[in-house]
């Protein structure tokens, strides 16, 4: 994908060869002591080099094939030109320097690719090693040593008498002290809400008071309450009630220039994950691209955050419960939007980025009227509004299982049940999946429809669809409750589908089959493809209502089949996270990364997605075009392409989404 050395290193080669060989031989015909001729060739040589490189690898240049064509004419010429000045004068010729010109640029770079290539290979070997054939999923014990672990789970403390004041900023709610850590200054652990706990569980979040009050930011805060997975890395982290926490990642220097702001929404099925998770860490992203600043936080998950009472006596006194995820999630973006400004942030640019989960519930905040103006710009990486589609009934559903659980029967019994006691209960109710629920009153009913009739335009989304996300979920889920889930959510497509469309389903499953794919694999496949297309309409129906969208398509081969390849990758390859990749059971591609982050910066700042030629040094011109065309990033090649025919084994499946879109789920 990324050219070791190009066409444009030969012709910088022929200025570079005058610089160097004049510049060292003339001085010595003159008579110049050999410590002075090699510095006057290092300082001439090289000013002349970097003037070369920076002509030929100018956008204007690099973009212009005629200009490109006179440049190459232009050095060839000075270069023969060089060549007889070097003749008539010295008897020198440029041949020889030219020469070395070349093995200069060719050496370096394949010494380099050979010595990229063996770490390549060391890292595979090590995470082949550690994971084997991937099928016991993501693994954690054999890193997170006791030290590890006492470190990751400190808390802040109020600071009373001195503190660092370079590390200081002082908020609406608070004076945050954080910590330096490579070049980025890093904020943990801020509350951008009041603690839900005691008489605030299961109401809608709380502003914080103004306070003068001194804090450490040095510490994450506490997951939220979850279910625990063996593939989840936060059952090793603390948990609270009180986890309305943010963190913020700051790169390079304070400048006076506000700085574009990225707020990243974690994955997790609404049930787990948190912002603890070394998988949604920024710092390696804002240490490279020190202008814009990074932000994520936690919100109620599960039982704590998507639940219906209104059938529970006393459920009458909880009425936000059905999306208080989604209320956090405002919360934090409202904190952001108030205070980021002090922290170098520009709050009139702020960006959400999701996957899974996270990217579900940026696409509901989205043509949400109380999120309204709270970010610019959305990345959605598979996930979309359809599962909010779930009618209210599952949520009240949800509610009685919880008091059959706890044996109790009203919300006052509930409210006196301890923390640990109700996430007792909710590890048991492990397939009834918490979702947030298009109510009419916070999320519009027929979600689809708003995008069509326009209430999210003046949003510019980019929206990604994986082709082998099923792997990953089961890898974090485990094998037991992966079937278990599998067979509850090809249930619940049964009766979203007409009964042509769930014959044509079936079919297809029972092809599958034929080519001895087990059905539960079958199944599977049948479920990833509906979310892919579920995502498909959820970029075609932002498109139709004047939205500005980009899909990107991930095709990159996992490198161990039952760890997958999709959400956490691309999460890693965004982030630059190469630690993590390998965490998680891969390793980072640099060039992959290095494009999509220049693509990222683009995106935040309102650019246009494309590269031009060696933007990045070996990488050819990419010109990400708008909907319905997608990004498709492969571990060969990024190339624009229509995609819906790769998401289409079930031709009636698409057919029946599209002609009757966000409808098809009404019940």
């Amino acid at each position: 994908m990324k050219k070791i050395f190009t066409i444009d290193d030969f012709i910088t080669a022929f200025i570079s060869a005058i610089g160097y060989g004049l510049s060292f031989e003339i001085p010595k015909i003159l008579g110049w002591e050999m410590w002075q001729s090699g510095l006057l060739c290092l300082v001439v040589g090289g000013a002349l080099d970097l003037a070369a490189n920076k002509i030929v690898f100018s956008q204007a240049v690099q973009n212009n094939a005629v200009t490109k064509k006179l440049i190459v004419v232009a050095f060839f010429l000075v270069f023969l030109v060089g060549q007889y000045i070097a003749l008539e004068l010295t008897g020198l010729s440029m041949h020889d320097y030219l020469l070395e010109q070349y093995l200069y640029i060719i050496i370096p770079a394949v010494l380099g690719f050979a010595f990229s290539m063996a770490v390549r290979w060391y890292r595979v070997r090590q995470v082949r090693k550690r994971y084997g054939d991937g099928s016991k999923g993501f693994l954690y014990d054999d890193i997170l040593k006791p030290n590890v672990l006492e470190e990751w789970n400190k808390q802040n403390r109020a600071i009373k008498g001195e503190y660092e004041k370079k590390f200081a900023v002082k908020t609406k709610t608070g004076i945050y002290v954080g910590f330096k850590e490579k070049n980025c200054v890093i904020y943990e652990g801020i509350p951008f809400a009041k603690p839900p706990v005691g008489e605030l569980r299961w109401k809608a979040p709380e502003e914080l008071p103004e306070s003068n009050e001194v804090f450490e930011a040095k510490y994450f805060g506490a997951s939220a309450i979850q279910v625990e997975h063996e593939g989840s890395i936060l059952r090793h982290h603390r948990q609270s009630e009180d986890c309305l926490t943010l963190n913020i990642a700051i790169g390079g220097k304070k400048t006076d220039k506000k700085k574009p702001v990225l707020v990243v929404f974690h994955n997790g099925d609404f049930s787990f994950g948190g912002s603890a998770d070394p998988l949604m860490y920024g710092d390696n992203l804002t240490s490279a691209y020190s202008d814009f600043i990074g932000v994520s936080f936690n919100y109620r998950l599960g039982i704590f955050g998507f639940i219906d009472f209104s059938e529970i006596p006393g459920g009458e006194n909880y009425p936000d419960a059905l999306n208080l995820g989604l209320l956090d999630q405002i919360a934090a973006l409202k904190w952001i939007k108030e205070n980021i400004s002090k922290f170098g942030g520009d709050p009139d640019n702020i960006t959400a980025m999701g996957f899974e989960s996270g990217a579900t519930s940026i696409s509901l905040l989205a043509a949400c009227e109380k999120a309204k103006g709270l970010f610019k710009r959305a990345f959605i990486f598979f996930g979309n509004p359809e599962s909010a589609y779930s009618t209210k009934a599952n949520a009240r559903k949800l509610a009685k299982k919880l008091l059959e659980e706890t044996s109790t029967t009203t919300m006052s019994e509930l409210m006196k049940l301890s923390t640990e006691e109700l996430k007792e209960a909710a590890q048991k109710l492990l397939t009834y999946l918490p979702l947030p629920t298009c109510d009419g009153t916070l999320i519009p009913e027929e979600i689809f429809g708003a995008y069509e009739n326009g209430e999210t335009n003046g949003i510019e989304f980019i929206a990604g669809i994986s082709k082998n996300e099923r792997q990953i979920y089961k890898a974090f889920i485990g094998q037991k409750n992966y079937e278990d889930l599998i067979s509850e959510n090809v249930l619940e497509l049964w009766e979203y589908l007409d009964a042509e469309t769930a014959q044509a389903v079936k079919n297809h499953i029972e092809n599958l089959k034929e080519q001895n794919i087990s059905e539960l694999e079958a199944q599977a496949k049948v479920l990833e493809q509906w979310h892919a297309l579920s995502m498909y309409l959820t970029a075609m129906k932002l498109s139709a209502g004047g939205n500005k969208v980009h899909l990107i398509y991930w095709n990159v081969n996992p490198l161990i089949e039952n760890l997958g390849s999709g959400s956490v990758d691309v999460v890693s390859a965004f982030f630059g996270n190469t630690k993590t990749s390998r965490m998680y059971g891969n390793v980072l591609d640099p060039t992959i990364s290095e494009i999509l982050q220049a693509f990222l910066k683009k995106f935040m700042n309102g650019a246009e997605l494309k590269l031009y030629n060696n933007e990045i040094k070996g990488v050819k011109a990419v010109n990400w075009h708008k909907f319905p065309e997608a990004l498709t990033v492969s571990s060969k090649e990024f190339r624009c392409e229509p995609i819906e025919n790769k998401l289409t084994e079930i031709p009636a499946l698409l057919e029946f989404m599209k002609t009757l879109g966000a409808k098809y789920a009404r019940k």
